[in-house]
C-alpha cells in the first residue's frame, strides 16, 4: 500500500469510529426507531439501472414527526408514482443516531442510498471516502447556480461536489412589539447596531427590587459567542478564508468583553434562574413575556405559530451591526443530501437527489416546514406565495435579506476537533476564571497547535 493510500486508510478508519461533529441545526422531536430499519438484502435491492428492473432506494433522514415527515413522505410518494424504474423507501432514524448508524452502515457495506447529513462536515466525509463524488452525475455546469453560493461552497472537496445543499438557517432576533411600545420605543424601528440593541434592552428591562420581571435582551440565549464574534469581525469566523486561525482578533475580544458585560448587568444568578424556567410551548420565555427580545433561528417562527397566543404582537430583525457600516453578519447551519460511497445505484440515487433539490419540491418542503431552502428560486417564490399567510411571506423576505450576510462555517480538515477547545476557554471567561483576552489567546494557541498536528 502506498503512503498516500495508507494515510487515506487511516483517516477513513478514524472518522468511521469517531463521535460525529456537533451539529448546528435543530431536529424534530425524537421518536422510537421504526421496525425494519436494517437495509434490505443487497441482492434483492441491486436491480441494475440498465436492466429495466425497478431500482429500490433507501432514503434516511431524522424527520420523524410533524410537517417535515408528512411532507417528505408525500414528496416521496409523488416521486415513486412519477418513476416506473425507481422506488424510494423512507427510513426515519432518530436525531443523533442517524449519523452513528450511517457510519456503521457504510463500514459494513450496507449504507442507505441517500442520506441527510450535516452541512459543516461534508469535506471530512469526502476525505474519508465515505461519500460519493457527485461531479460525474452533474451534467449541467450551471447546476450549482441553483443554490446559495455559501451553501454550495460547503459541498466542494478538491474542486468537486460530494453533496447537494438541501436547507439552511440564519440567526435573527425576535422582539415583542407591545413591550417596545410600553417601554416608549418605536415598535417599527428595531435596533440596527449593538449600541442601539443595548440601549433598547435597558429600556425593556423591568426590575422589582432584586428581582427581574423582564429581561430586555441577553446575547447568549440561543445565539452563541461564535456568532457574535463573526458579527463583530465583519463575517470572519474562528478561521478566515485562507484557513488561518483568527480567534483572538481585537474585534472578537471586544465582542466577548461585551457579552461578559451583559452577564454582569443581569448577574450570573439571574441568568441561571431564568434559564431554569425556560421551557417549550407557553413556558417559552419569549412567549411568556420573560424576555422581550430573543435571538433565534428564523425557523423559530414555526414555534410561535403553533404555541404563541394570537395576540402576541411580534416582529423580527437582522442581527445588528457591531458598529454602523460593519455589516449585519450572522451565522447559519443546515443540511445536505449525500450518496454514501459504494452504494449499488448511485445514478438512480442522484436522480432522486436532484428531484429533492428541484425548485418545485424545495418550495413545497419550505412551505410546510418554514425551513430556509437551499434552492434560491424556491425561497424567492415563497416570499410572495399565495398559499402563505402574510407573516409567513415576511419571514421568507427576512430570510432573503439575512442570507446576504449569513456565514456558513465548515469544519476545517486541519482542525476537526477545534470546537471544544474554543468553547472551554469561552466558558472559563463566563465563569470569571479568565478575562476575554486571556480566554481567546489560550483558544488561539490551542487551535493553532491542533492545526499544526494535523497538517
Amino acid at each position: 500500500m502506498s503512503t498516500i493510500a495508507w494515510k487515506k486508510h487511516i483517516k477513513r478508519g478514524l472518522i468511521l469510529t469517531s463521535t460525529p461533529l456537533i451539529l448546528a441545526a435543530c431536529a424534530d422531536d425524537a421518536e422510537s426507531d421504526p421496525a425494519g430499519e436494517d437495509t434490505p438484502d443487497t441482492e434483492e435491492n441491486a436491480g441494475s439501472e440498465n436492466s429495466g428492473e425497478t431500482v429500490q432506494l433507501e432514503f434516511w433522514s431524522f424527520w420523524g414527526s410533524g410537517p417535515r415527515r408528512e411532507t417528505i413522505e408525500a414528496i416521496i410518494e409523488d416521486f415513486n408514482n412519477e418513476n416506473d424504474n425507481i422506488e424510494v423507501e423512507y427510513v426515519y432514524q432518530p436525531w443523533g443516531d442517524i449519523w452513528t448508524k450511517s457510519l456503521a452502515a457504510i463500514a459494513g457495506g450496507n449504507a442507505p442510498d441517500v442520506i441527510v447529513q450535516d452541512i459543516n462536515s461534508v469535506r471530512q466525509r469526502a476525505e474519508a471516502e465515505q461519500a460519493t463524488n457527485l461531479q460525474q452525475f452533474i451534467e449541467d455546469d450551471s447546476f450549482s447556480e441553483n443554490f446559495y453560493p455559501q451553501l454550495w461552497d460547503t459541498v466542494i472537496y478538491e474542486d468537486e461536489a460530494y453533496a447537494v445543499p438541501f436547507n439552511t438557517d440564519t440567526q435573527v432576533i425576535f422582539y415583542n412589539k407591545d413591550a417596545f411600545e410600553e417601554a416608549g420605543l418605536d415598535p417599527e424601528s428595531p435596533p440596527t447596531t449593538w449600541a442601539e440593541l443595548e440601549e433598547d434592552a435597558r429600556a425593556l428591562d423591568i426590575q422589582s427590587g432584586d428581582d427581574w420581571e423582564q429581561i430586555g435582551f441577553y446575547p447568549r440565549w440561543n445565539i452563541g459567542p461564535d456568532v457574535w464574534a463573526l458579527n463583530a469581525d465583519e463575517g470572519v469566523s474562528w478561521f478566515d478564508d485562507e484557513g488561518n486561525v483568527t480567534i483572538n482578533t481585537p474585534e472578537k475580544v471586544a465582542a466577548l468583553e461585551w457579552m461578559l458585560e451583559q452577564q454582569d448587568h443581569y448577574g450570573r444568578d439571574t441568568i441561571n434562574q431564568f434559564e431554569a424556567e425556560f421551557g417549550s410551548g407557553v413556558a417559552d420565555p419569549f412567549i411568556s413575556g420573560l424576555v422581550a427580545m430573543r435571538g433565534q433561528n428564523l425557523n423559530y417562527y414555526t414555534n410561535l405559530r403553533e404555541n404563541a397566543p394570537e395576540d402576541l404582537n411580534y416582529g423580527v430583525f437582522r442581527l445588528p451591526e457591531y458598529e454602523e457600516g460593519s455589516g449585519h453578519w450572522t451565522w447559519g447551519g443546515g443540511f445536505v443530501l449525500e450518496i454514501p460511497e459504494n452504494t449499488e445505484n448511485p445514478e438512480a440515487s442522484f436522480e432522486f437527489l436532484q428531484y429533492l433539490t428541484s425548485t418545485e419540491v424545495q418550495e413545497r418542503f419550505g412551505m410546510n416546514s418554514f425551513d430556509i431552502m437551499a434552492n434560491i428560486e424556491a425561497n424567492e417564490n415563497l416570499t410572495s406565495h399565495p398559499d402563505l399567510e402574510e407573516q409567513g411571506q415576511e419571514m421568507y423576505q427576512m430570510a432573503q435579506e439575512s442570507l446576504e450576510t449569513t456565514v456558513i462555517t465548515p469544519v476545517p480538515l486541519t482542525a476537526p476537533d477545534y470546537i471544544p477547545l474554543v468553547n472551554a476557554e469561552i466558558d472559563a471567561a463566563f465563569l470569571g476564571e479568565k478575562t476575554a483576552q486571556e480566554a481567546l489567546d489560550a483558544a488561539q494557541e490551542s487551535v493553532e497547535n491542533l492545526v499544526e498536528q494535523n497538517q
